[in-house]
C-alpha cells in the first residue's frame, strides 16, 4: 500500500481553508420549481457542495460525496439532526473522484487511475488523513468515462467500472466492463462486459442482485438508443457494447460483428439520452408503501437532443416475478423547458425514511421527505 503523491491533498493544514463558505455557493437551487407527487416535499440540504455527485453514508451520519469537476471530496455533518449542517471539505487535487464508497470506518474515494482511501475517516473530519492508494493501475485511456462511481457489494467487495473511452469504439475487455476487488485492491476479478459507461450500481435487498444504469452511445438520433437498466445474474455476462444498444439496436459501424442474441438485453429501457446515474433501493417506511422496494434513480439529463430529456428523479417498481416496471416520475422541475438548473446525479435514501438527491450543476444536496408538513430545512 501507498501513500498518495502530493498532489492529492488532504490533513488538518486544509480542513480550515476548505470548509465551502457561503461565497462559494451558486445561485440559490429553485426548490419552488420542483414538482413531486402529492404529500412529497422538497427541502434544501446544503446548496454549499460544488459538483456534488455520488454519496454515501458513514456509520455515525456523515454523508460523503464525491464531486465532478471540483476535484472534491465532501462530509456534511448534522444532515441526521435537523438542526445546522456542516460541509467540510476533506480531500482536494484529485481527478474526478466521483465515487466514494463507506468501509468499516474507512471511505474509498475513486480516481481516474486508481482508487485511495481516508482511514477511520469520522474520527477525522476535522484532521482528515492523507489519502493512500489501495488499487493503482486501473485501464486508463484519455476520452470519455474516466470517472467512476463504486460501491461495496454484499460480499465486501469493492465494485469499480471501466468506462469505454469513447463514444464508440471495439474496447474489447480492457474496457468497457465492470470489476470488482477486495478492501484492499488485490484479488482483482471481471463481473460484466459490454457495458458503455455505469455510472450507477446498487443490490436489490433480499434477492442480493445487482442491478446498474449504463448511458447509451450518442450520433443516433433523438430516441435511440436508450439508457439501460441491466442486472448482473452470473459473472461474465455481456450487455453488448458496442455491437448491440438497447437489446435490439445493431451499431451502425460494429453491429455486423456481433448480433444483439449474442448478449444479455437489458431489464429495462430507461430513455434515450436521459443519462441515468445512481441509483438506490427504497426500503425505508416514510414514503407510501407503494414505493418501499422500489428502485430510485436519477437522470442526469440530456446534453444532445434537440428537446431535452431527463432532469428528474424515477422510481422503477417491482412486479411479483421481480421485473422492473417503467419508471415513474418523482421529482421533476430540474429544466424548464429547455433550459436547466440543476442536474441529479445521485440518490440516497437514508435511515428516517427520507431520501437524499444530489444535484451537481447547481451544487446542492436536497431531502425529499413525505408526510403533512414541510420539513424545517
Amino acid at each position: 500500500m501507498s501513500r498518495i503523491p502530493a498532489a492529492f491533498m488532504g490533513g488538518a493544514a486544509l480542513v480550515a481553508a476548505l470548509v465551502v463558505p457561503a461565497a462559494a455557493a451558486l445561485a440559490a437551487p429553485r426548490t419552488d420549481l420542483l414538482q413531486v407527487p402529492p404529500g412529497f416535499h422538497v427541502s434544501v440540504v446544503s446548496d454549499h457542495v460544488p459538483s456534488a455527485r455520488e454519496m454515501v453514508r458513514g456509520a455515525r451520519g456523515t454523508i460523503f460525496v464525491g464531486s465532478m469537476a471540483a476535484g472534491n471530496v465532501y462530509a456534511l455533518s448534522g444532515v441526521d439532526g435537523g438542526g445546522t449542517v456542516r460541509v467540510q471539505t476533506i480531500a482536494h487535487g484529485l481527478d474526478l473522484p466521483v465515487g466514494v464508497a463507506y468501509h468499516d470506518g474507512d471511505l474509498y474515494v475513486s480516481d481516474m487511475r486508481r482508487i485511495v482511501v481516508l482511514r477511520d475517516i469520522e474520527d477525522h473530519l476535522d484532521d482528515p488523513p492523507k489519502p493512500e492508494v489501495v488499487a493503482d493501475n486501473l485501464p486508463y485511456r484519455p476520452g470519455d468515462h474516466s470517472w467512476k462511481f463504486i460501491a461495496f457489494g454484499p460480499d465486501n467487495r469493492l465494485y469499480v467500472p471501466i468506462g469505454a473511452p469513447c463514444n464508440i469504439c471495439d474496447v474489447g475487455h480492457e474496457f468497457g466492463r465492470i470489476i470488482s476487488m477486495n478492501a484492499s485492491g488485490a484479488d482483482r476479478r471481471d463481473v460484466a462486459y459490454g457495458i458503455r459507461n455505469s455510472v450507477g450500481f446498487t443490490w436489490q435487498p433480499g434477492t442480493g442482485v445487482m442491478w446498474f444504469t449504463d448511458n447509451g452511445r450518442d450520433n443516433m438520433g433523438d430516441d435511440v438508443p436508450s439508457d439501460e437498466l441491466n442486472r448482473v445474474d452470473v459473472p461474465g455476462q455481456s450487455f453488448g457494447y458496442p455491437y448491440c444498444h438497447q437489446g435490439n439496436v445493431p451499431d451502425p459501424q460494429f453491429g455486423s460483428q456481433h448480433p444483439c442474441s449474442e448478449f444479455t438485453p437489458p431489464a429495462l429501457l430507461l430513455g434515450a439520452h436521459v443519462a441515468a446515474l445512481g441509483l438506490r433501493f427504497y426500503e425505508g417506511m416514510e414514503f407510501p408503501a407503494a414505493y418501499h422496494g422500489s428502485l430510485m434513480i436519477a437522470e442526469h439529463g440530456s446534453w444532445n437532443r434537440s428537446q431535452l430529456s431527463g432532469y428528474q428523479v424515477v422510481s422503477v417498481s417491482f412486479d411479483a416475478e421481480n421485473h422492473p416496471q417503467p419508471p415513474t416520475v418523482l421529482v421533476s422541475g430540474f429544466r424548464q423547458g429547455q433550459r436547466a438548473w440543476g442536474r441529479p446525479a445521485d440518490v440516497l435514501p437514508l435511515p428516517d425514511g427520507s431520501m437524499l438527491i444530489s444535484d451537481d450543476m447547481s451544487g446542492a444536496i436536497y431531502r425529499l421527505t413525505y408526510g403533512d408538513a414541510a420539513p424545517a430545512h
